[in-house]
Parts: structure tokens; sequence; C-alpha cells
């Protein structure tokens, strides 16, 4: 388990860095889906250390949220930074080899914190309504220069949401799980089936959220694409999880475009 030392320290700054900067591709910059949770785990966690984690929480989280848009007023929670915060937290905390219960215990954790990650999505959103004004100026109309100033200052406040989210989520997170060893053997084995039944959980979520007309032979085509690429392959069990969540997402897409 993890202790505070310097390594740490660089690690859970390198992870905050990581959040920020994939952050940014979630709304404000570029949105190459680099953001989406199955991107951003085993992207997250082949930056740490820790690939097969990354694979595991950005599969289950992926399918959980893979219907959640920020389109409108509506805000989803910030899959990204709880992907790249519960990561880091596996990462950082299992020494670059997770137990499937750290893992666990690492999503419940992030995942507890989504109402604080949605209310600083909403600040933000506040805060962009008044950008337009802002660039303005004194004169009344905007110059070249007050547009782009205001428009590179939202990237760096964008940056700075899922930065600071990161860095105050994670340093949490690896205190809990300092204690972790100390908890009894029971809540190890509930960690462990929190997980394993969270896809579950995902995928009856996405299925409920479709209507009937997609609810048909190209989702199940895709989870079905996922199942049989890990056999041939060989991979872990558990990287079915992420390879499902791809196959069921382009499933999805594929037929509503």
């Amino acid at each position: 388990m993890p202790t505070f030392d310097l390594h740490t320290v660089q690690q859970v700054l390198a992870a905050a860095c990581i959040g920020g900067l994939i952050g940014l591709d979630r709304t404000a910059l570029g949105q190459f889906m680099i953001s989406q949770p199955v991107v951003a785990g085993p992207l997250t966690g082949w930056l740490l250390g820790d690939l097969e984690a990354g694979l595991i929480i950005g599969g289950i989280l992926e399918l959980l949220w893979v219907m959640d848009l920020p389109i409108g007023t509506f805000v989803p929670a910030d899959s990204t930074v709880t992907t790249v915060a519960a990561t880091a937290i596996a990462s950082i905390g299992g020494g670059g080899h997770a137990e499937l219960a750290v893992v666990g215990l690492s999503l419940l954790m992030t995942v507890l914190m989504v109402p604080v990650t949605m209310f600083a999505d909403h600040l933000m959103r506040q805060r962009n309504r008044q950008i337009p004004e802002l660039a303005l100026g004194k004169t009344g109309r905007p110059t070249e220069r007050s547009v782009t100033v205001w428009h590179l200052a939202g990237l760096i406040a964008f940056f700075l949401k899922s930065f600071l989210l990161c860095l105050g989520i994670v340093p949490a997170g690896l205190v809990v799980l300092s204690w972790f060893p100390q908890a009894p053997e029971s809540f190890h084995h509930a960690m462990i089936l929190f997980v394993m039944l969270l896809p579950f959980l995902g995928a009856a979520a996405m299925v409920r959220r479709l209507s009937v007309s997609n609810r048909d032979r190209m989702l199940l085509i895709g989870f079905l694409i996922g199942v049989v690429c890990v056999q041939l392959l060989r991979l872990p069990v558990l990287a079915a999880v992420p390879f499902a969540a791809a196959g069921g997402w382009l499933g999805v897409r594929s037929r509503g475009a």
C-alpha cells in the first residue's frame, strides 16, 4: 500500500496532469473521444504502469455512462475524471499490479465523488455564460485579442477543473486505500463482487436507455465480437470488459448514424 514519499507525490501530480489534459477532450478542445472511459482508463493505466487496472476500470465505466452525453443543459457525471482518478488510485496504490479488490475499492470511492464532479461542471457552465460579455470589454465590441484571450482562459479553466479534481480525489483515495489491508476479509470479497457485478449493471443500464428500434442485432453483434476477440487472442477474462464495451458502443453508434 502507498506511502506518501517523493515518488508517490510525483505519480499523483502526473495523474492530475493526465486528468487535466484528457479532460480537455471532453467538451473544450478536440473531442477526439480519448476522454471516453474505454480510452482514458487504459491510457492512464499504461502511463502509470498498470494497464490491466485501466482496462478494467475504463471498460466498466464506459458501460455505465456510454449513453450520458453533455448535450444542452444536461450535466452528466464527469466520467473522465472518475476514470482517471480510479485508475490512478488503483495503479499507484496497487504498486503497478492492483488486485481486483483494490480496483473495486478505487471504483467505489471515485463513483461516490460523482456529485462533486457534476457540481464542478455546473460551475464551469455558469462561468462560460459570462465569457461573451467579458470579451466585449469596456468598448462594448469584441476584439480579436479579447476573444483569443478569453478563449484560452476558458481552456485553462477546463484544464484546472479536471487537474484540481484529480489532485484532490487521488490522494484522498490513496489514504483510504492505506487502511484497506486492515479491513475484514468479507469487505475484500465484497469489493471483488462489486467489480464483477458492475459490468452487468452497466450493460442493463445501456440497454434500458436504448429505444426499441436500437435494441437489435447491432448491439448484440458488438458484444459478441468483443467476446470472440478475447477468446481468440487468449487475453485474461477481465479484458473482455473493455472489448465488450467498445463493441457495444460501436454497435449503438453505427445503428444511430
